[in-house]
Parts: structure tokens; sequence; C-alpha cells
């Protein structure tokens, strides 16, 4: 994969910062998207498919993305299709960091350190090329004012802002409320981004011991009650901390 395009993980944290305040917005939801994109990065790819409700990797061979492959690696260790919402439920350490550090190396963001409570060092994030934002934006703005379906990544990427909360962020208000409604009814476009988005919206909800009505692939070894067996999850490894104090990221 080729570092000329942006990845959806990316894209999703540039919509999620705040250009007053250099914080992102639905910090604790967008970890979660964060994960999702990542599945919808690796299934454009060719990487991975859904498989019912699950992820199924169908070509184990590296992307070129370090993140994405670290990702890859462990879908592929789990040996068996693992449920989206076990996945983008497990406990992803570091991960936003990971793509803020990541931008700032591309010299999409620029890191602006500073203190909390006068004591604690922060650290908040400027978009350093608003153009990029306002090109993301624009594409999610044409998909929503002109009603033609959109390519699958600007559907993806649409489904996943809907489903971490983004919409009161990038359309406030109550003039923005039928953007939102459209943005939301985007997730139809893509079927591996309403698969995603749906699973970060019943983590969220806290349904993510529960298989989708209808969604529990046939052949599989089932547990009590009809309901496949619990699976662990498996974390990105986390980034170090440098320093005897660990720096805080303003949310």
């Amino acid at each position: 994969m080729g570092r000329s395009r942006r990845t959806l993980p990316e894209e999703l944290l540039l919509l999620a910062l705040d250009p007053a305040t250099g914080t992102t917005a639905q910090p604790q939801s967008l970890d979660l998207g964060l994960a999702g994109a990542q599945l919808v990065e690796l299934a454009l790819a060719g990487r991975i498919a859904p498989d019912g409700d699950r992820i199924a990797v169908v070509a184990p061979r590296p992307t070129g993305d370090p993140t994405l492959d670290c990702a890859l690696e462990l879908l592929r260790r789990r040996g068996a299709p693992v449920r989206a919402v076990h996945w983008i439920g497990g406990p992803r350490l570091g991960l936003r960091q990971t793509y803020l550090s990541h931008l700032e190396r591309c010299g999409m963001v620029a890191a602006v350190p500073g203190q909390m409570c006068g004591v604690l060092p922060t650290t908040r994030y400027q978009a350093t090329d608003n153009d990029i934002t306002r090109e993301i934006r624009a594409r999610l703005d044409s998909a929503i004012r002109t009603g033609v379906p959109p390519d699958p990544r600007t559907a993806a990427l649409a489904a996943l802002a809907h489903a971490v909360g983004l919409g009161k962020h990038l359309y406030p208000g109550n003039e923005g409320r039928s953007s939102r409604s459209r943005l939301r009814d985007l997730i139809r476009h893509d079927p591996m981004g309403g698969l995603v988005a749906h699973a970060v919206m019943d983590v969220q909800n806290g349904a993510a011991a529960q298989p989708r009505r209808g969604q529990a692939p046939s052949g599989r070894q089932q547990g009590p009650g009809g309901r496949p067996p619990a699976e662990p999850a498996r974390a990105v490894p986390a980034q170090p901390h440098r320093g005897s104090m660990a720096r805080v990221v303003a949310h």
C-alpha cells in the first residue's frame, strides 16, 4: 500500500481534531472508531473480508503500513475469523497516540506542549494544513448534499464518523440536524463500513457479548444458549512512555 493515500484511521482522526482547542472530539468512542477504521482499510486493501458478523483474513501479506500490518498480524494469529465487536471492543492501548505521532511525522499536525493544572505536561495537536481537513470534509459534504452514492472509502468514513458521534462536531446545532441525519444514512452504502460502524455502536451500547440477530454463522461451534463461545480480546502493543513522567495527551 502506497503512502500517497491517507488511510481511513488518519482521516477519521483529522476530522475529530478541533482546530480551536487542539483536542479530539469524542475521545473514548474515537478509540473504537480508529480500531474499526483499521478493519475497513484492511478490507479495502484486500487483506480481510467480512464473514457474517466476523472478520476473516484472506491475504496475510503486509500492506506496507506498520500500524495496519500490526493489526493484520494479530488477526492472522487468531487462526479463525473474529467477531468485529470483540476485535473493536478489545483494548487498543496507545492507538490514538500512534496515529497522532504518525500525522506529526508526516507534517499534517504539529504537537503543542502545555501543562495541566500547572504540573502535568500535556500535548495538544494542531493541523498544519487545513486544506487536507477541508478536502476530507468536502467529500462528506458532497455525499450528503448531492445524494449520489459515495465511493466505498467515503461511505465508510461517513459510517465511522456517525458511529463515534462526530456528527454534532461536524454539523453542530439545529441547522446541522438534517446533515447529521443524512450522514447516518450513508452507513448503508458500504457493507464493510456498515458492519464495522454497527460494531462500534454495539460496543458503546454494551452489546459486544451478543451476536447480531440473524448473523450467527452456520457450522460454528455454539456455546450455551446458542451463542458462539466467548473470544478473548487482543491488544495492539502499547507505545512506550518517555521520561519519568507520562505525558498526558489532551483529549
